[in-house]
């Protein structure tokens, strides 16, 4: 923002005053007559319409909603996401199972690229997230992914307890 507002108008702006507008930005649209506001996601900033608005933007527009991820495709984003860079092998050994056609939607989504090629044998490629699945998960980091400390215990248990 701060290159393309100094290329813009000839002359540095300073970062605080960027900061300050955006702030200034972001309280104006927090008004409810505003049906959308401004939201830091991904790194960058945003107008997104706000909740209390989204069904009924979505009758007027008539937008259909995006088909969802599968379970296959959902498992495989997740690995890449918390293992990243990897290639499709080891994201295979970690599943069990074939991933090709999930890794393919997930490029085709654009949520998942190919960030180079190992110097293994073979030069298989290698995989990452994208800016788009920053975006899609409403994250500015990685770091913001949910660690398993997150979860509670018995949310992750499989079967009874024995007493």
């Amino acid at each position: 923002m701060q290159a393309c507002l100094s290329e813009m108008f000839g002359a540095d702006i300073p970062k605080k005053d960027i900061d300050l507008a955006l702030q200034e930005l972001s309280q104006k649209y927090a008004a409810e007559e505003y049906s959308f506001g401004l939201e830091h996601i991904g790194g960058g900033y945003q107008f997104l319409t706000k909740p209390a608005y989204q069904s009924s933007i979505q009758l007027l527009l008539r937008q259909h909603a995006q088909k969802r991820l599968s379970s296959a495709q959902l498992e495989t984003l997740a690995i890449i996401a918390y293992k990243q860079p990897l290639t499709k092998g080891e994201v295979e050994q970690i599943r069990g199972v074939a991933c090709d056609y999930s890794l393919q939607k997930l490029l085709e989504k654009e949520l998942v690229e190919i960030k180079g090629k190992s110097d293994g044998v073979g030069r298989p490629l290698i995989y990452g997230t994208s800016q788009k699945f920053m975006d899609y998960f409403g994250i500015n980091s990685l770091l913001d992914l949910p660690q398993l400390k997150d979860f509670s215990q018995p949310e992750n248990q499989i079967g009874e307890e024995k007493a």
